[in-house]
């Protein structure tokens, strides 16, 4: 692919292997787990099968004063890579499978002091490339190209649906709805007021429209939901999870809920009883009626499955005795039965403000099945990691998880010696060539700094790499 763009750029070249953060918590289950909870489940009898680094590419140097999301999309036989360069320019790289040079398109927007501003993107069902980023409380920022699969292409388009709409966004994610059609999701207003709209993409007419009339959340102009994305779950439904914010002040997150739908455009409670539109706090299926300050916070309510396919909502908040716990709920059919799943003796993660927070020192996942029929969930909590090993039947910690069968890739130290860099990573948004292939981005960056301005001396700008990781036999 040649580049006759006078605004883009081509690099090739590899390095040599860095960044703890891309291994995964179940690798870290053998950590120390409190007394009292249970027998300590052994390891599988399988043999460990290591993943290994393949091949290593150098993209260019990005900013690294604080940290925001880059985007990687595989979608073979090419790859696209979003991000922000040394000098805060919205970038897309581009390449061949085949090929270790990547063509350079610089796009007019430039990154301001944000960690909320991260890029995302996707391809429609005609193979055009569309990107949207660096929003948070910001008009539209949105791309599409002209031509199919080329970055070079892309244009700026200053409307989707609702110019009147699209003046207070924050928070764009692309996403897959039924029959694979492209939406579009977006939050309009702000923290502790707005309401989450949805948009669907016709790849014939090139044209947005929305998926329902009006927002899907709404907040009421008294507060905002900060809801994941829908999500498929083995019932062939989707499954959305989240919690409410009255303020910008990260403290005031409460009442985490839960939704499904089998078209994202009906929506009901657990218990199949339909929840009108919009969905507000006063209709949708409380999980738990959990008050402002207690704990609480947007993107630590996670969505999970167990084995029988019922949907299972992990999320933490203070117990009686004023210390961060970890919580899940299952739907017993009648009523949300809620379990704490921690036993956490004087410790209390006391969080609010707001802006970005420069640390989450709890970070809770989603329950996942594993090969042997159990439960897992990983866990943080101010440097310490792991994965509980739950009882299928009671949600009980039996120990912590056995390691999981793959053994993935370290990928070294920092590079960098600047006071308080530390390792990013970015997944595949797209699908990798082989099943036995997964491709990860990983630069390094100071920590969020509640969205402000930071004062000299600023790190260097850290290279971003691209890592190609491969399980199996070695070539």
């Amino acid at each position: 692919m040649k580049n006759t763009s006078t605004d883009s750029r081509s690099r090739q070249g590899g390095i040599a292997p860095e960044g703890w953060r891309l291994l995964r918590p179940a690798i870290l289950a053998a950590l120390l787990l409190p007394a009292g909870h249970g027998r300590t489940v052994m390891a599988a009898e399988a043999p460990p099968v290591e993943e290994r680094i393949a091949q290593v590419l150098e993209l260019e140097p990005v900013w690294s004063a604080h940290p925001v999301g880059f985007c990687l999309l595989t979608a073979p036989p090419e790859q696209y890579v979003a991000y922000y360069d040394a000098d805060r320019r919205m970038t897309v790289a581009q390449r061949r499978l085949t090929d270790s040079q990547w063509t350079f398109t610089k796009l007019p927007s430039k990154l301001g002091w944000d960690s909320h501003n991260y890029v995302t993107m996707a391809l429609d069902g005609a193979g055009k490339l569309h990107l949207s980023g660096n929003m948070h409380v910001n008009p539209l920022v949105y791309f599409r190209s002209a031509q199919a699969g080329e970055a070079r292409s892309l244009r700026r388009l200053d409307t989707m649906v609702d110019p009147a709409l699209e003046k207070r966004m924050t928070y764009p994610r692309f996403l897959r709805g039924p029959e694979d059609r492209l939406i579009f999701r977006y939050r309009n207003g702000s923290s502790g007021k707005g309401n989450d709209h949805y948009n669907l993409y016709d790849p014939e007419t090139e044209s947005w429209s929305a998926l329902v009339d009006g927002p899907l959340l709404d907040g009421q102009g008294r507060m905002n939901g900060y809801f994941s994305s829908p999500r498929l779950g083995p019932d062939g439904r989707f499954h959305m999870v989240g919690v409410w914010r009255d303020t910008p002040d990260a403290a005031t997150n409460h009442h985490p809920s839960y939704a499904r739908s089998p078209d994202l455009r009906r929506w009901e409670k657990a218990d199949g009883a339909p929840i009108p539109l919009p969905m507000t706090v006063d209709n949708i299926d409380v999980v738990e009626a959990v008050p402002p300050r207690q704990g609480l916070i947007n993107g630590n309510c996670r969505l999970g499955f167990d084995t029988a396919g019922r949907p299972l909502v992990t999320y933490h908040r203070y117990d009686a005795a004023g210390n961060s716990q970890v919580y899940c709920a299952r739907f017993n059919g009648k009523t949300w039965d809620i379990l704490q799943i921690s036993a956490w003796d004087g410790y209390r993660w006391d969080f609010g403000g707001g802006g970005s927070l420069p640390s989450f020192e709890v970070r809770v996942g989603g329950v996942e099945t594993d090969d042997q029929g159990g439960l897992r969930l990983s866990f943080a909590r101010k440097g310490e990691r792991g994965v509980w090993l739950l009882d299928p039947d009671t949600l009980r910690i039996l120990g912590p998880a056995p390691p999981p069968r793959i053994r993935h890739a370290s990928l070294g130290p920092l590079a960098s010696t600047f006071p308080g860099m530390s390792a990013r990573s970015a997944g595949d948004a797209g699908q990798a060539e082989a099943t036995n292939v997964r491709y990860v981005l990983r630069w390094e960056t100071l920590g969020p700094n509640r969205d402000r301005p930071r004062d000299p001396p600023l790190p260097e700008p850290s290279m971003l790499r691209l890592y190609r990781l491969e399980t199996g036999p070695t070539p």
